[in-house]
């Protein structure tokens, strides 16, 4: 099983490594022209963009690159359902792009990270194409994360909760097919988790509630914390595991 989940990610690399630096670029630009002029047809290019890119995913990686592993068809289903998300905003214009800086030191990190996947797997001694590289799926998920987190006056938390239960997912790889790499979303899926989901607390529940908010949000922390120290305990292991 090990065996072929890297020899379709070398398929995928090898086939379409200029169309994966192309989509690289476009959502490089994409993304700088939303910081820098974050017009209505601007917000609407970077929808379409998602809509591709989660298209992609679902086609081109799991249909197509993929198509020997035994759960390719459910795969591509999940990416295709958030590619179809991602249209449905795109009509409705409910993700409005708008620009907070509550989380600009964070976002960074999570911009980068989808960079780190191909560095991560060299450090391994890995050689291309059976590498990871930036147009991968946990590497767009981190990368949507990081977009919905610069902006992030108003989410679909539907995409939150399906990107973080990917993530889950994603962890799973780290045990059976020895891709430590994936760590790297897990670990952007706890502080991105807490902040989510407190500025949705903050934002949609005044007055009493049952339970408290301080009590909710305190939860919150706890659970994420807990996910903390759970992912902090595989790292250590994988990296004692290499150095061993």
């Amino acid at each position: 099983m090990t065996e072929v989940f890297w020899q379709t990610i070398a398929r995928y690399n090898a086939a379409t490594w200029l169309v994966q630096l192309a989509i690289v670029l476009v959502g490089l630009a994409l993304t700088v022209l939303l910081y820098r002029r974050p017009s209505p047809r601007v917000k609407g290019a970077m929808k379409l963009y998602l809509v591709f890119l989660n298209g992609w995913i679902a086609v081109a990686y799991y249909l197509v690159a993929c198509r020997e592993r035994a759960y390719s068809g459910v795969m591509a289903f999940f990416w295709g359902v958030m590619a179809l998300v991602w249209l449905y905003d795109l009509a409705v214009g409910y993700t409005t792009f708008e620009r907070t800086r509550r989380h600009d030191r964070l976002v960074w990190l999570f911009f980068a990270v989808p960079f780190c996947y191909p560095l991560l797997s060299s450090l391994r001694g890995l050689e291309f194409p059976a590498m990871t590289s930036p147009v991968m799926p946990c590497s767009v998920a981190v990368f949507t994360l990081g977009l919905l987190l610069a902006f992030s006056k108003r989410v679909n938390l539907f995409v939150v909760l399906f990107l973080c239960h990917w993530a889950l997912i994603g962890f799973s790889k780290v045990y059976f097919f020895g891709i430590p790499e994936d760590l790297l979303l897990a670990c952007a899926l706890l502080p991105a988790l807490y902040r989510f989901f407190s500025e949705y607390v903050d934002t949609h529940f005044h007055g009493q509630t049952k339970p408290d908010i301080r009590i909710m949000k305190g939860l919150l922390a706890v659970m994420c914390t807990a996910l903390g120290i759970f992912f902090a305990v595989t790292i250590w292991r994988q990296v004692s595991g290499l150095l061993g």
